[in-house]
């Protein structure tokens, strides 16, 4: 089982998102405890680098992580709309 923690910035920015796309975080946040960094069945899902992911939560809003293999964590450091990600 992973930890995943969210920034606190992007713990405030999931708070003013569409209540249907913060349901949908918490399940990518449910499939990356129980799964791991790798999450291929989410829209648009593609590492961005050696330890960055990123997947659509729907058509408009992303997320985007790193994952510490060695430790088993995963912070997510953005949730957002996909035209503001820094990728």
């Amino acid at each position: 089982m992973w930890s995943v923690y969210i920034k606190k910035k992007a713990l405030k920015d999931l708070e003013k998102l569409p209540e249907k796309v913060q349901d949908l975080f918490a399940e990518l946040k449910a499939d990356l405890e129980f799964q791991g960094p790798e999450q291929p069945s989410w829209p648009n899902y593609s590492k961005l680098g050696a330890d960055k992911y990123h997947c659509h939560l729907n058509y408009s809003y992303v997320a985007c992580w790193i994952a510490e293999k060695k430790a088993i964590k995963i912070e997510v450091y953005y949730v957002g709309s996909r035209e503001k990600a820094s990728y």
